[in-house]
């Protein structure tokens, strides 16, 4: 099952929810307010193989480490 982030509108608290796939975007409440006024935001996550990287957190958000005309990251 896959483990998702969340970020509470309210107080701006950060946590994740092991959750199936088909309830990601459903509601769900902020495990420091209890606020339902929450929404799931993309994960950051880092690979190797090899001893090299094979991600990148560089650039701008909307690349998310790849090749990207917004930001001129390649």
């Amino acid at each position: 099952m896959p483990i998702y982030e969340y970020i509470c509108k309210d107080c701006g608290a950060r946590f994740e929810s092991m959750r199936p796939m088909k309830e990601a975007d459903q509601p769900i409440h902020c495990k420091s307010c209890l606020s339902p006024n929450t929404y799931r935001t993309v994960s950051v996550f880092f690979a190797a193989s090899e001893g090299r990287s094979i991600t990148s957190t560089t650039g701008c958000t909307s690349c998310a480490g790849g090749s990207c005309a917004s930001c001129g990251h390649h």
